[in-house]
């Protein structure tokens, strides 16, 4: 690029290109590189692991990643026990770091030696999909849920967001009824009254294009209290019978759970099945173990622990060996 003279407002004569020039010359501002697309619906990277699963008989493991740690853990588990995984994150994520950890998750997961996706689980309002759904290369799926409104503006709602993320290549998941309690980083549910989903309810929420449902059937977000687990396995088994040919189904609120629970609910269609306190809750526990000793220790033997954790469950879903 040629220079030329050109003067400041203090009427100092430089001879470097003039500040219109930086907006105007390509070789000083090049244009952004053009963004790879993503691949198509049809090569999602979520929805291949989980029609893997289904035509496989086992389910897949979605850990609820909450830092770095836990991400990693993740995608060691996975590579260990060679079994596909699931990182979840949940809208907190984005507001507490902007892209920052979404693109670390991204990176973590996209570069596993075994397959592993990047899903974004609960995220409740229109505006927060629409955001997250435009972050470059990130999110492989996204829960589309707006179970917190009445049934009808969920379903609007819905199928206008499904049809956001399927532009995109993201497949969808949504809540039809209402899961009932709350969990960590999701916005405050807990005190709405659990709606059990119906066949029928199903068939609405599957017209809406969706990718995975996610049935509320007596299972819990968060603790299950002095009632303890009463699980609806008819109403599961109905709900698959009259769904699961076209959607892949999700269990919400496992973390008590053990593997006879789990079998059972694989036989009603699960693929997908949600795990936040069973990984988290090991890292907890290492804190409270190594208070005082080094951080970076500290920071390693939680991400081990997790792991193994994950692993086990990796073993009970049928998974492991699966990659």
């Amino acid at each position: 690029m040629s220079k030329r003279s050109w003067q400041d407002i203090t009427g100092v004569t430089h001879s470097t290109p003039s500040p219109l020039s930086l907006f105007v010359d390509s070789s000083v501002n090049p244009p952004p590189p053009t963004m790879a697309p993503r691949p198509p619906l049809s090569e999602n990277r979520s929805m291949s692991i989980l029609n893997k699963a289904l035509a496989g008989g086992y389910a897949v493991p979605a850990m609820c990643c909450y830092n770095i740690e836990s991400i990693i853990a993740t995608v060691k588990a996975a590579e260990a026990a060679r079994s596909p995984a699931m990182v979840l994150l949940f809208p907190w994520a984005i507001q507490y770091a902007g892209d920052a950890l979404v693109k670390a998750a991204a990176e973590a997961a996209h570069s596993a030696s075994v397959p592993v996706s990047l899903h974004l689980d609960h995220c409740q309002t229109p505006e927060l999909v629409r955001r997250a759904a435009d972050i470059p290369d990130a999110f492989d799926s996204i829960m589309c849920d707006m179970s917190h409104y009445e049934k009808e503006e969920n379903l609007k709602l819905t199928a206008e967001l499904v049809q956001y993320c399927h532009e995109r290549g993201i497949a969808a998941e949504a809540e039809p009824g209402r899961i009932e309690g709350g969990e960590d980083g999701v916005a405050e549910t807990a005190d709405l009254e659990g709606l059990l989903t119906t066949p029928e309810e199903a068939e609405e929420f599957v017209a809406t294009g969706i990718d995975m449902l996610a049935p509320a059937f007596g299972n819990v977000h968060g603790e299950y209290g002095p009632r303890g687990i009463q699980l609806e396995y008819d109403r599961l088994d109905a709900i698959n019978k009259k769904v699961g040919d076209r959607v892949r189904l999700v269990l919400h609120g496992a973390d008590p759970f053990d593997e006879e629970i789990f079998r059972k609910c694989m036989a009603g269609g699960v693929t997908k099945v949600n795990i936040n306190k069973g990984m988290n809750n090991h890292y907890a526990w290492t804190q409270e173990k190594m208070r005082g000793k080094p951080l970076t220790s500290v920071i390693e033997k939680g991400t081990e622990a997790m792991q193994v954790a994950i692993e086990r469950y990796m073993h009970w879903l049928g998974s492991a060996g699966k990659a």
